[in-house]
């Protein structure tokens, strides 16, 4: 199925947002207040300054950093809020400069926080024209591509009131261009919407989709749902997609909302469970990854099993990234964890490792930045980005 309204990415005019806001299949986010001490021993610390330790407390004003201040920028330093007061946030992305995006689901706002140590505060870059209706759908993931320096434009999958589609956003000065839709007729529902995008080691943009609550679409092969998909930054299927002029990469999934590539350049993807087990996949183009006809393993020839799996009240992935030391992490909802799972040469796992286990409540994103590692809080009341030293997930 071809997107209906390809926009050539270099030709987009860099024009300035004009409005700028002031200010999973699990169950829904429900406030929660982290605990008070990292379980991987870190002190959970929520000071926007870094001059506090302690609880980290999700009640109170609204942390935002300032970077001249903060110890996120010590590797060492224990854990600090780089930003609060976050509406169900969901994507972390970086731009070259070392600052970084936050998607924010609910509100479709993109938050613009600088590199710690810089001496900058975070702000509201722009707000992206999501339709917000209740269920899992709003402004998801964003991605920035290797030439953001020479044509600063980012992307974004987003919720309208028809479909779930992906944008080419212009940037300039810390605001967003107007939205150039570059992909579009991916299902929307109430719940499996997908989400996650990243650009993969070749410069493609692969897409994670959900079946928006329809079983029947992830072994359809004329269906974008439940699929991972792999495009061009103009919106074409890539060159060399296994299924001729389709935008399809693998199929057979259920909701995919984490993408991410080991030092091998081999894609590991995060997979929602229905009942039973929610899984670690390591992606091969045109493979079947198996739902709604099995969850989890099969043993079966012509499905793909799970690198590794685990029930469903640990787990709940989303986002997924792979550490310095070459493990894939993952960001548990419903299992409010971070779980740590080695990745052999072979492309087998280790034995998986569970860390923060209530800490911060659930968690939607997590990335590696200088040293440290950043998660998103999914909460539904004063969400944060969180800046932790690695030995919090078990890394070193």
């Amino acid at each position: 199925m071809p997107p209906s309204r390809p926009v050539p990415v270099r030709a987009l005019a860099v024009g300035l947002a004009a409005v700028l806001a002031a200010g999973a299949c699990s169950t829904s986010p429900t406030a929660q207040s982290p605990a008070a001490t990292s379980t991987a021993g870190g002190a959970a610390t929520t000071s926007a300054t870094g001059s506090g330790s302690g609880t980290a407390s999700t009640s109170g004003s609204t942390p935002t950093t300032s970077a001249t201040s903060s110890p996120a920028a010590d590797p060492s330093a224990p854990a600090v809020a780089l930003l609060g007061g976050l509406d169900v946030p969901w994507s972390i992305a970086m731009l070259p400069d070392g600052s970084s995006l936050v998607s924010v689901r609910n509100t479709g706002e993109v938050r613009h926080v600088p590199k710690p140590g810089s001496g900058g505060r975070a702000t509201v870059a722009g707000t992206l024209p999501i339709t917000r209706v209740a269920g899992e759908g709003g402004l998801l993931g964003l991605a920035v591509p290797e030439d953001f320096d020479a044509n600063p434009v980012f992307y974004a999958y987003y919720s309208t009131d028809n479909d779930n589609r992906i944008a080419a956003v212009p940037w300039r000065d810390g605001t967003l261009g107007e939205p150039q839709v570059i992909f579009d007729g991916i299902p929307m529902g109430r719940n499996h919407n997908g989400g996650r995008i990243a650009f993969g080691p070749d410069g493609y943009l692969y897409v994670g989709t959900g079946e928006a609550g329809d079983i029947s679409l992830s072994q359809n092969l004329g269906s974008l749902g439940g699929k991972i998909l792999r495009l061009t930054p103009e919106g074409k299927p890539a060159p060399g997609n296994p299924f001729g002029g389709s935008a399809i990469w693998s199929y057979g999934h259920r909701n995919v909302q984490g993408l991410a590539w080991d030092s091998q350049d081999r894609l590991w993807a995060s997979e929602f469970g229905a009942n039973t087990v929610d899984e670690l996949n390591l992606i091969e183009p045109g493979e079947n990854y198996g739902w709604p006809e099995v969850e989890g393993r099969a043993d079966t020839a012509d499905l793909v099993d799970p690198v590794a799996q685990w029930p469903t009240s640990d787990m709940s992935p989303s986002g997924i990234a792979v550490g310095p030391d070459g493990a894939v992490y993952m960001a548990a909802l419903r299992g409010e964890s971070v779980w740590r799972v080695p990745i052999n040469a072979d492309g087998t796992a280790g034995t998986p490792s569970r860390h923060l286990e209530g800490t911060y409540g659930r968690v939607r994103d997590i990335r590696f930045v200088d040293g440290r590692a950043w998660i998103l809080t999914n909460n539904g009341d004063d969400d944060r980005l969180m800046s932790l030293p690695l030995s919090d997930v078990g890394s070193s």
